[in-house]
């Protein structure tokens, strides 16, 4: 045997040792909970026999046979809750053979190179990620039986099997194999032999799955796991809340029992299957590595860059995996270090594998809006596809377009006036650029610079600045008279003033639109969920912490300054694959618009991007068209 082949065997042997120290803990368990009850046996048949007679052995008798009933019926509550808790099954888009006949015939060639079991189905995850999930637990037969609409948790709909639903023949239809999950970017980005090459090592634990020991203690564990997220769960009421508390306890307490053992058993059967995958396209597998780690970045910034900001408007991209393939040629382009991957697209996608690759990014397109945005599970009206030629129009034209309208309601709920008309004394009739240019760089009137404000009759400080009292009319009575530095250091600190409470208006609307959709979106969750226990709905995994207010009032000065420039100045909207919404102008995106708008709103400092928009002939002073 070679040394491969030997270390294969000890890992093995070691998830095996492991294995059986994990269902050692069950049968203690076990032991724990029928002692009681073998102690009253004794006691009972020693009392029919005569040999344990008298008043203090009836007392004993009786108090134990008690004490063991009890303990029966708690240990039985423990295990039916640990057997009918249904464990975590991953969201994911079911592919039939039918549908991948091809991907079917490559995986099963890979299991019998590998002399390993080929897994019973495939499902796709819209993730930079592959693995082996076990959906024999018995309650998904028994899920099968109550369910049978969601194809994302549907052990049978992944498995592409037929049938009335029946409770028995469920059961007899739950594969005995796992199923093997793919990461639909990889099936886009990289060609058929390195798909090959990365799905080599997860193919291979199909071979550890398949030993007794490991699947039986697999089973305990995610048993366990199961019966303590039944526990937790919120919304249930005090009697079963109560009961449950106490089956988590028992659980949680066996969980830690076993936990190092479970994690050294997982790891000696990843260990034996990447031994066992050394054989298959070893030099292949190094170069394919490069691609996993290469998707994983132009996904994390298509996702967050792009799809965020048209989910956030009730829009989803239909075509997220194919816009993976176009985020990562530009990154390709872009980073030196990447060059000659692009070469790689005259060879065969691992997405010609499917027979309607379409459809299936449209299905991973609305499960990962589901997942990182909590979108509803069918299209509709607020929540409709769009394809990437209509997403500068319709998503990053409308995004302006809304931002601007937002940061106008705020400043007209501060009592911020519109700006002044530079050819007369009138004021401009409507939302203008330099209405918000004006209030950001608002200084004192010593330093000859106009606020634009007006503020409400009785306020005190919420539309000016400063202890002086200003009116806000650009009068010098203000302050005394001072030093130039005092006057800079003076107008920096009544901008930032203005700022922050511009960015706290702006977070204080955001949240009330939040809040005023927050309804809906937790009845989607209802109607979304599968439940045995009760309403579980899909995960949700933030593509992005909470914006702080500044940030906030960062982007919707941009939104405000795009939108003047494309309707005064012939700017268009547009996509970067890398950076999401882009301006145009002359058909060239501008990225140095940034750092001129941070100047603005972090010190007051409007030079910049007057300058900017002056250069481009973009009219600060037009009032532009908002949603």
């Amino acid at each position: 045997m070679s040394g491969s082949g030997i270390r294969e065997q000890m890992g093995v042997q070691g998830a095996r040792v492991r294995a059986l120290a994990v269902l050692r803990v069950r049968s203690r368990a076990l032991a724990v909970a029928l002692l009681p009850a073998a102690v009253a046996v004794v006691l009972l048949v020693g009392g029919a026999t005569g040999r344990l007679g008298g008043g203090g052995w009836d007392i004993a008798r009786w108090a134990v046979t008690g004490f063991a009933l009890v303990v029966l019926l708690l240990a039985g509550a423990v295990a039916a809750v640990v057997a009918r808790a249904r464990p975590a099954l991953s969201p994911t888009v079911p592919v039939t053979e039918k549908a991948a006949p091809d991907l079917y015939r490559l995986v099963r060639d890979l299991a019998e190179r590998l002399d390993v079991p080929a897994p019973s189905a495939i499902a796709l995850t819209p993730d930079c990620d592959s693995w082996l999930e076990d959906r024999t637990h018995p309650a998904h037969a028994e899920a099968l039986s109550r369910t049978d609409s969601d194809p994302y948790t549907h052990p049978r709909a992944l498995s592409g099997f037929g049938g009335d639903g029946g409770r028995r023949r469920a059961a007899r239809r739950i594969p005995a194999a796992p199923v093997l999950v793919i990461g639909s970017p990889f099936l886009w980005w990289m060609r058929v032999a390195e798909l090959r090459a990365v799905l080599a090592p997860v193919v291979a634990g199909t071979g550890p799955s398949a030993h007794p020991d490991i699947a039986a203690a697999r089973r305990f564990v995610r048993g366990l796991d199961a019966a303590v997220a039944v526990a937790s769960r919120p919304g249930l009421g005090p009697i079963r809340r109560m009961a449950l508390g106490f089956v988590g306890r028992v659980a949680k307490l066996l969980l830690r029992a076993c936990g190092e053992h479970a994690a050294l058993m997982e790891r000696g059967v990843a260990a034996a299957a990447s031994e066992r995958a050394q054989a298959v396209d070893y030099g292949l597998r190094i170069v394919a590595q490069e691609q996993v780690g290469l998707a994983y970045a132009g996904w994390d910034r298509l996702l967050t860059r792009v799809a965020l900001p048209a989910w956030r408007m009730g829009r989803w991209p239909s075509r997220l995996d194919a816009g993976v393939v176009s985020a990562l040629t530009e990154l390709s382009r872009r980073d030196r270090l990447a060059e000659g991957f692009a070469s790689r697209l005259g060879e065969r996608p691992a997405c010609d594998l499917l027979e309607e690759p379409g459809v299936v990014d449209e299905a991973a397109s609305l499960l990962a809006a589901r997942l990182f945005h909590g979108g509803p599970a069918e299209a509709g009206p607020d929540w409709s596809p769009v394809d990437w030629q209509q997403y500068p129009e319709e998503v990053v034209d409308r995004k302006w377009r809304t931002e601007a309208a937002r940061l106008h309601r705020v400043l007209d709920a501060m009592g911020v006036r519109r700006s002044a008309d530079p050819a007369g004394s009138a004021l401009s009739p409507g939302p203008t650029l330099e209405r918000v240019i004006d209030h950001l760089s608002r200084h004192d009137a010593g330093t000859g610079g106009p606020t634009g404000i007006d503020g409400p009759a009785g306020s005190s400080g919420s539309t000016t600045a400063g202890g002086g009292g200003s009116s806000g009319t650009g009068a010098g009575t203000g302050h005394t008279a001072g030093t130039a530095g005092t006057a800079g250091i003076s107008g920096t600190g009544e901008a930032s003033e203005a700022g922050d409470a511009l960015a706290a208006g702006l977070s204080a609307e955001m949240a009330r639109e939040e809040a005023a959709a927050a309804p809906a979106a937790r009845a989607e969750a209802a109607s979304d969920a599968l439940a045995l226990w009760g309403t579980d709905p899909l995960p949700l995994f933030p593509l992005q912490p909470p914006r702080s207010g500044r940030e906030l009032l960062a982007d919707h000065v941009t939104a405000m300054v795009c939108c003047s420039a494309v309707d005064t100045a012939g700017a268009t909207p547009g996509l970067d694959w890398l950076d999401g919404p882009a301006l145009l102008i002359d058909g060239e995106r501008r990225a140095d618009l940034g750092g001129r708008v941070l100047s603005l709103v972090e010190g007051g400092d409007a030079e910049p991007l007057r300058s900017w928009l002056t250069a481009l002939g973009v009219r600060a002073e037009k009032p532009v068209r908002l949603v």
